[in-house]
């Protein structure tokens, strides 16, 4: 290993053998099939050159209509070893980025990019050209983040089409993309978009230090580098938040957030984030105000649904049935009569076996996933409550959290409420309504207390300070005067109030 880290370091020289030799070995040829070069004989000059890439993500076409045909039909009579390089780079080569590279390190970076290297006898330095070819599936309909309203495009693994995507939503020249290069083994690298007429610098450059900080043989996509970047990796709570969506990017970024990107990654992350943000979808903005708000409304209640119900029934049954009507108690307790297990087990195993046909239905193939999570819930809830395991409140209870964990927007909320109501629930097997009273408070109080990225989680409220109306519900959409605060944009106003006439 120490061996090959001295070997990246060295620069090419102008023996142009030993070049050749070199990149063979450095790419494991003829071991390796993928690896092709190709020789091509300057006549003019009495010269040979050679092209060094990978075949599978090279245009095999284009390498050879930009490139060898115009340097085979090109003539370069009195040009010295020195001019011949700006000659193909500026006259001969046809590619919107060549680039000349001297270091070991860099020309075996470009070649895993997908781009050709070309060595000259006599050269001391290389040509690299970009004419990568990589395979990715076409701009389709969001699978994750389905909204009614508003695009359906979502990313790709693509870099340049996900760039490309965000670019149709701000048509900006302050909307810049830098990269930052991670990895040991791999040529991995990690792009940071944001405006830079509204982010805060400070915040650009925490993000830049956690990743220059990151030690890793590759990277392969975002929801990796999340877990190298975040602040409390053992906390429920994230600092980030992945979406598949460039809409979705666009808004963020206007708002002064910053957007990581792998390369050919397929999902953005974005940073910073407070619990606001997690309940936020794109669509809030495309419907009208009442619409929008009725929504959120729904969503937030979904989240308590699904995360205190079965510790609210738990706390009920166990500890206080005097607070059930009559009628309810000696219904639930006839009904409990024959079940075998204590409510704490049985619930236990419903919610376990939930989450079951849950995870089963994402991983069966998709035309008969929806059906075996449909079908499957059913089936064993009636044949559960005809066996006299379950009771048949318990499954109405069951139902309906899980209905409610199905109308949460975020992927990461959905499996903090998933783990959360666990941990609800054993506390009110222990001391019922008095636990679940304790508990709360002492979430909020913890919730308080972290950051994401030096901002506060529960931003604008505490700290309380003046900012965007959008929290919990959100202002007719000529009222968004300000930014979010919370992440210190350069640029604190979006747009001036008008009247309601």
């Amino acid at each position: 290993m120490n061996n090959t880290n001295e070997n990246n370091e060295k620069s090419i020289t102008s023996n142009y053998n030993e070049n050749v030799e070199l990149m063979k070995n450095q790419f494991h040829y003829p071991k390796n099939i993928d690896f092709k070069f190709r020789v091509i004989n300057i006549k003019s000059l009495n010269k040979e050159a050679t092209l060094f890439f990978l075949n599978s993500i090279v245009d095999i076409n284009r390498l050879e209509m930009y490139i060898v045909k115009p340097i085979m039909e090109s003539e370069f009579k009195g040009a010295s070893s020195n001019d011949i390089l700006d000659i193909l780079m500026k006259n001969i080569i046809n590619s919107s980025s060549v680039s000349k590279v001297n270091k070991l390190k860099d020309i075996i970076e470009e070649i895993t990019l997908g781009n050709v290297i070309m060595f000259i006898d006599g050269c001391s330095e290389a040509i690299s050209i970009k004419i990568s070819s990589f395979e990715h599936r076409s701009v389709e309909k969001p699978t994750i983040e389905n909204i009614l309203k508003g695009p359906k495009e979502s990313f790709t693994e693509s870099t340049e089409v996900n760039f490309s995507l965000i670019r149709k939503h701000i048509m900006n020249k302050d909307l810049i993309t830098e990269v930052v290069d991670v990895g040991v083994r791999g040529s991995s690298k990690v792009f940071l978009m944001y405006l830079d007429d509204i982010v805060n610098p400070k915040l650009l450059e925490e993000i830049k230090l956690r990743i220059n900080k990151i030690e890793i043989e590759s990277l392969d996509e975002t929801s990796i580098l999340e877990q190298y970047i975040e602040d409390r990796p053992y906390s429920l709570i994230p600092s980030t938040i992945s979406t598949e969506r460039p809409d979705r990017v666009a808004s963020f970024l206007k708002e002064g957030h910053v957007a990581l990107f792998a390369y050919n990654g397929s999902m953005a992350t974005v940073v910073p984030i407070t619990f606001f943000t997690l309940f936020h979808t794109s669509e809030d903005m495309y419907q009208r105000w009442a619409y929008g708000n009725f929504i959120r409304v729904i969503r937030l209640f979904s989240c308590i649904v699904a995360l205190v119900t079965p510790g609210f029934y738990m706390a009920v049954t166990t500890f206080h049935a005097e607070m059930m009507p009559a009628d309810l108690v000696m219904a639930t307790i006839s009904a409990r009569e024959k079940l075998p297990f204590p409510v704490f087990l049985e619930i236990v195993i419903m919610e376990v076996s939930f989450e079951l046909i849950r995870e089963a239905g994402v991983r069966i193939p998709t035309a008969v996933g929806p059906t075996i999570g449909i079908v499957g819930t059913l089936i064993l809830g009636q044949a559960a409550v005809e066996a006299n395991i379950i009771s048949p409140v318990l499954v109405i209870v069951v139902s309906i959290t899980g209905l409610a964990s199905f109308a949460i927007p975020e992927m990461n909320l959905s499996y903090i409420i998933r783990i959360g109501r666990f941990i609800f629930l054993f506390v009110a097997a222990i001391s019922g309504f008095y636990g679940l009273g304790l508990l709360i408070p002492l979430i909020l109080a913890y919730l308080s207390t972290i950051e994401s990225f030096g901002v506060p989680f529960f931003s604008p409220y505490t700290p309380y300070f003046p900012s965007s109306k959008d929290t919990v519900l959100r202002p007719i959409i000529h009222k968004l005067i300000r930014r979010p605060l919370e992440t210190r944009p350069i640029d604190e106003v979006r747009a001036k109030d008008r009247s309601d006439g």
